[in-house]
C-alpha cells in the first residue's frame, strides 16, 4: 500500500492519526481528549500516550507470599515470579533498604507488592488514602478527612535515615510492579524515599502514604529518573522539606523527574494529596540526556501547611528552629506535552530562593541537560489560592546553558484566589512575561478565560528586544481580573527592557508581536493608567459589584460565576461568559482536596 502526502501539513496530520489509532481507551475517561479526536488545546499539543493503571490492567493470578519479616520480604522478592502477589503484615514494620529487582515480566503478569489486609479494609480503588489507613486520624494544619476506623492496616516500609536514598530502590530493568496499600517513610534524613537506580518501566504507586517526618529532612518521595509507564495514584504525600540555612538539602518534592537518561515517561499522577515544601511536583532541574513526555497531572491536592510559614500559629519548621526551604506549587524546568487539569492547588509564599508562585514555566539547562525545554504545556480547569503570585512563565539562561525551547503554553479556565503579595512574601502579580537575552524566544501563550484578583499588577513584561525580539503570538483574552495598583510593569534592565515606560498598550505593541489582547474585564485600573491606555474590546467596571458575580467576597473564596443579569454573559470571542468556567473547574475539581 501505498501514500501520498501533498505537502508537510498532510503528512503530520496523517502522523497524528496513526498515534491516536495506537493508543488504546483508557478508564476513567483519561483518554476522552484523543477518544474525540483532540490532540490539541490552542497551540499545545496534549499527551500522546498515558498509563494504564487500573488495577485490571495489572493481572497478578499466580502465588501469593505472605511475609512477617524484612527477611522474610527479601527472600520472597527474590524467588517470586512474574505474576505473583507479595502480602505483607498489615501494621508490620519492614526495616532496610529494599531493592526490587528486574524479573523480564509483562503486561499479563505482574508482581504486587502489598498490605495482607483485605480490599475491603482499603478505600476502593479510584479513592483516595490518608494517614487515617495508618492509624492517624490527623494532621495538625491539614485538610480532615473523615476516618473509616483508626486502625492500622498498612503495612510500613522505613528507611534507617542517615542520608542516602530509601527504602524502596528499583533495579536496573524493573518492571511491573504494582504497589498497594504501603506506608513508606524514613526515620531520619533521606534523599529519595523511592529512586530508580536505572532504566524501569511500569512501576504503580497505588494507595500509599509516604512521608518524612515532622522536623527532618526528606527530600523528595519519588525521584522518577530514567523511568516509563509510571503512575502515581489515589495516595498521600506529606512531610517532604529541607531546612533553611542549616539543612543538608535545599530543594524538596513530592513527585520530581525530568532528571535522568534516556527516555522518560508516559507518567500519571492522578488523585493524590501532595505536600512538599520545595516545589509539590517538578520536572527538570538537574542533568539530563532527555525530556520526559506525555504527563498528565490531574485531580491531586497540592499543598503546604501554612504551620510551615515562621510566624504562624502553632508553626513547625527544622529541629534547630529554622524554617523549611519553600518555592512554588508546580514548577516545570525540563517536560513536553503536559496535562494540568482538575487540581486545587494552595499556599505558598517567598522569602528563599522564589517569590511565591503558584506555577512555574520556566526552561532551564543547568548543565549536562542539552535537550532541556518546556513545550506543550496545557492548564486548565484549576483552582489556585493563597499565593504571593500566580504564574511565571520566563525563558531564561541558567548555569552554563541554554534551554532549546520554551513554548506552546495553553492556559485556560483557571481561578488564581487570593494573591497577596505582601503576606505570601510575592509580588502580588497574575503573571511575569519574560524572555532574557540569550533564551529562545518565548512564544504561542494563550491565556484564557481565567478569573484572578492580583492588587499589585497583572503582569510584570520583561524582553529584551535588542537580544531576543518580541515575544511571538501571545494572547490573553475573556478573562476578569483586577488591574491592580501597577497593571503592566518591568521586571527591570532600565530603557533596554521593551516595557520599560509601563504603559500598557504601549508595552504590549513593544514587547509582542502577533498579540491579542480583548475581551477581558480589567477592574477598576489607577487613573493613570485607564482605558485609553489598554488596546480596544475590553471592559473596564468600576468595582467587582458591576460585574455581578454570583458572590465575590473580596476575591478570597467567593462564587466567580456570573449572574443571570451580569453585563459580561455571553462576551466572549467564544460566545461564552467572561471570567473561568466555573461549573467546569467545580467538576474537573470535585473531591479533589
Amino acid at each position: 500500500m501505498k501514500f501520498c502526502f501533498r505537502g508537510a501539513s498532510e503528512l503530520h496530520a496523517f502522523l497524528m492519526l496513526l498515534v491516536l489509532v495506537s493508543i488504546s481507551p483508557l478508564s476513567n475517561g483519561r483518554s476522552a481528549d484523543h477518544a474525540t479526536g483532540n490532540m490539541f488545546d490552542g497551540p499545545a499539543e496534549l499527551p500522546r500516550e498515558y498509563v494504564k493503571s487500573d488495577l485490571r490492567d495489572s493481572p497478578a493470578a499466580g502465588k501469593v507470599w505472605t511475609v512477617h519479616s524484612v527477611e522474610d520480604l527479601y527472600e520472597s522478592l527474590a524467588k517470586s515470579s512474574c505474576g505473583d502477589t507479595i502480602q505483607l503484615q498489615s501494621g508490620g514494620v519492614f526495616s532496610g533498604n529494599i531493592v526490587l529487582p528486574a524479573k523480564n515480566c509483562d503486561d499479563a503478569h505482574w508482581i504486587i507488592l502489598r498490605t495482607s489486609a483485605p480490599d475491603s479494609a482499603l478505600p476502593p480503588e479510584h479513592n483516595r488514602l490518608t494517614p487515617c489507613y495508618g492509624g492517624v486520624l490527623s494532621l495538625p494544619a491539614r485538610p480532615s478527612w473523615n476516618c473509616p476506623s483508626n486502625t492500622n492496616i498498612l503495612a510500613k516500609i522505613e528507611f534507617s535515615g542517615g542520608g542516602g536514598s530509601g527504602p524502596l530502590l528499583f533495579s536496573p530493568g524493573a518492571n511491573h510492579y504494582r504497589l498497594v496499600g504501603l506506608e513508606i517513610t524514613a526515620l531520619g534524613s533521606a534523599y529519595n524515599l523511592v529512586e530508580f537506580i536505572g532504566p524501569a518501566d511500569h512501576i504503580i504507586f497505588d494507595r500509599v502514604w509516604m512521608h518524612g517526618t515532622v522536623q527532618g529532612e526528606a527530600a523528595r518521595g519519588i525521584l522518577l529518573g530514567q523511568s516509563r509507564y509510571v503512575a502515581v495514584i489515589d495516595s498521600f504525600f506529606s512531610d517532604f522539606h529541607c531546612v533553611a540555612k542549616t539543612g543538608s538539602c535545599g530543594d524538596s518534592q513530592a513527585i520530581a523527574g525530568g532528571i535522568g537518561d534516556g527516555p522518560m515517561g508516559p507518567y500519571e499522577i492522578v488523585n493524590n494529596f501532595l505536600e512538599a515544601s520545595g516545589e509539590n511536583i517538578m520536572f527538570g532541574g538537574g542533568r539530563g540526556t532527555a525530556t520526559p513526555q506525555d504527563i498528565e497531572v490531574r485531580h491531586n491536592h497540592l499543598f503546604k501547611p501554612s504551620i510551615w510559614m515562621k510566624g504562624q500559629p502553632g508553626y513547625v519548621g527544622g529541629e534547630d528552629g529554622n524554617p523549611f526551604i519553600v518555592k512554588n506549587l508546580f514548577e516545570l524546568k525540563n517536560a513536553q506535552r503536559i496535562l494540568l487539569e482538575g487540581n486545587i492547588m494552595e499556599n505558598t509564599w517567598g522569602g528563599f530562593t522564589q517569590a511565591g508562585f503558584g506555577i512555574v514555566l520556566t526552561p532551564r539547562n543547568p548543565g549536562g541537560c542539552l535537550p532541556c525545554k518546556v513545550a506543550d504545556v496545557t492548564i486548565r480547569n484549576n483552582y489556585i489560592r493563597h499565593v504571593g503570585s500566580g504564574l511565571q512563565i520566563a525563558n531564561a539562561p541558567s548555569g552554563s546553558g541554554v534551554a532549546v525551547d520554551g513554548q506552546r503554553y495553553s492556559i485556560h479556565d483557571i481561578v488564581i484566589d487570593d494573591i497577596d503579595g505582601p503576606k505570601y512574601g510575592g509580588a502580588g502579580e497574575l503573571a511575569q512575561i519574560s524572555v532574557n537575552p540569550g533564551a529562545p524566544l518565548l512564544q504561542n501563550v494563550k491565556i484564557d478565560h481565567i478569573t484572578a484578583f492580583p492588587p499589585h499588577g497583572l503582569f510584570f513584561i520583561g524582553d529584551f528586544v535588542a537580544t531576543s525580539g518580541p515575544i511571538n503570538n501571545f494572547s490573553f483574552t475573556n478573562s476578569i481580573v483586577t488591574a491592580g495598583t501597577n497593571p503592566v510593569w518591568s521586571t527591570g534592565g532600565g530603557p533596554a527592557n521593551c516595557a520599560f515606560h509601563d504603559d500598557p498598550r504601549t508595552t504590549f505593541q513593544s514587547c509582542f508581536i502577533g498579540s491579542t489582547i480583548a475581551a477581558n474585564v480589567i477592574l477598576d485600573p489607577p487613573p493613570a493608567y485607564g482605558p485609553g491606555n489598554w488596546p480596544a474590546n475590553n471592559y473596564f467596571p468600576k468595582s467587582a459589584q458591576a460585574v455581578k458575580f454570583a458572590n465575590y467576597n473580596g476575591g478570597n473564596g467567593g462564587d466567580y460565576r456570573l449572574q443571570p443579569s451580569s453585563p459580561y454573559k455571553r462576551k466572549g470571542t467564544d460566545g461564552k461568559d467572561l471570567g473561568a468556567d466555573m461549573d467546569a473547574i467545580h467538576a474537573a475539581t470535585a473531591g479533589a482536596n
